[in-house]
């Protein structure tokens, strides 16, 4: 009888066993070493604004009233908001039903004092907000007055952020909401307004751009209910981050006359077919990464673009970012990545080269829409050690691909002559038996 041995189940444990190992000999440690604690951060504040006035009634938002829409996304902007953001609602025009100008243009509220959110604050805010009916004037300036002051108390270095929800002009005139805004923005207590307009008309629209630009925030026309959902979470999120607070700017209209940026966020306007320049110095071995968004904040021509490209100073090309609209969107965004090489010679390893940023639209419009001010562009710039230099690079990152393939062929050699030096063995063992 011949009995044939087979090797027992170690043959492949060993093959598992080596592999393991040299993955953990080039990889890294599976432990990172704890890091410090890093400082407390002020709580970002946030103050939604949203006028209740009688012009909310209108039917016009996917078939339901603005203030129905109001309603449903403040709900969800609830549900949403970050642990760590105090958030707070004042309402303007949610009171006063009659005509007297000067009791209309008091009727705001803080419907929810500003302070963080626990599954029990959220509950009574989503109550308090069921409860709003559309009634009386718009009193936008009052209101900004009043949240600002809401805003203004505790760390004098938390964010600060409002976001005023309206369909409609101002009616307390001669107290401008732009005037306004700049006072606000002149108290250096790190306030930005943003503002949003449900199916505005042309004075609307340049009112609320107005507001926005003067504080460094953002304009944005809402036609929808999930845009306005999704707005509204989007610039509460921004709000706990310290470093989206965008610095204003204004491009050039040739690369040796842009402004230098560094790593930050910024805010500037363009017109329609405009090119604009800017410039960031990229040393050797770091990597430029920039983004930009354009607004469409007035009625535009359907089927649109952004480029955003960076070249060197001589006007060489180095990478491209390139996104089209068709009209269905208030924003559109692009952006790109250029990591420069490592210096060849120890004494050029300082020596940054100045990279121009070129930020290009193909918007067009009607005769009839105004030109002036430009579009709200916003740029984000970022530059940071490129993959070769980053120590804490995964080992199977992008930047070690080749290190993974290397691997991989020498385990596969390896693994290949265990195994045939095994099925060597095991032949000659059953022949002998």
């Amino acid at each position: 009888m011949i009995t044939r041995h087979r090797p027992a189940g170690w043959a492949p444990a060993l093959l598992a066993a080596l592999t393991a190992g040299l993955v953990a000999v080039g990889g890294p440690a599976l432990a990172d070493d704890e890091a410090p604690d890093e400082p407390q951060q002020a709580a970002p504040k946030v103050e939604l604004m949203l006028d209740v006035s009688g012009s909310m009634r209108a039917n016009d938002i996917d078939g339901r009233s603005r203030m129905a829409a109001a309603k449903q996304a403040f709900n969800e902007v609830l549900d949403a908001t970050p642990d760590d953001v105090e958030l707070g609602i004042r309402t303007l025009g949610a009171n006063y039903r009659g005509d007297d100008r000067k009791t209309g243009c008091k009727d705001t509220e803080l419907l929810y004092p500003v302070g963080k959110l626990d599954s029990a604050g959220r509950t009574d805010a989503k109550a308090a907000v069921a409860t709003l009916a559309p009634t009386g004037w718009t009193p936008i300036g009052p209101t900004l007055l009043k949240a600002a002051d809401d805003l203004d108390k505790g760390d004098k270095e938390a964010s600060r952020r409002i976001v005023l929800i309206s369909d409609g002009e101002d009616t307390c005139q001669p107290l401008d909401p732009c005037v306004v805004a700049r006072d606000i923005a002149a108290k250096g207590i790190h306030l930005t307004i943003d503002t949003l307009g449900l199916v505005p008309d042309a004075k609307t629209r340049d009112q609320l751009s107005c507001i926005a630009e003067a504080t460094g925030g953002t304009y944005t026309s809402v036609r929808h209910t999930d845009e306005l959902s999704g707005r509204v979470k989007q610039l509460v999120d921004r709000a706990a981050d310290p470093v989206a607070t965008p610095v204003a700017t204004e491009g050039a209209a040739q690369c040796t006359d842009a402004p230098e940026l560094k790593s930050g966020l910024y805010t500037d306007r363009e017109t329609f077919g405009e090119h604009r320049y800017y410039r960031v110095p990229v040393k050797p071995g770091q990597e430029l990464r920039a983004s930009v968004s354009v607004g469409a904040d007035r009625a535009v021509d359907p089927d649109y673009g952004v480029l955003l490209t960076a070249s060197t100073e001589s006007g060489r090309e180095l990478v491209r970012g390139a996104e089209a609209g068709d009209g269905r969107t208030d924003v559109i965004s692009t952006g790109l990545r250029y990591p420069k090489a490592e210096a060849e010679d120890d004494e050029d390893e300082d020596q940054a080269e100045s990279v121009c940023l070129r930020v290009s639209n193909s918007f067009s419009a009607p005769a009839s829409v105004k030109r002036t001010p430009g579009l709200p562009v916003e740029l984000a710039v970022d530059v940071v050690d490129g993959p070769d230099q980053a120590s804490d690079v995964a080992f199977f990152g992008l930047g070690h691909g080749w290190w993974l393939l290397g691997l991989l062929v020498l385990t596969g050699f390896v693994g290949g002559v265990i195994w045939g030096w095994l099925s060597r063995w095991r032949f000659a063992v059953w022949r002998t038996n």
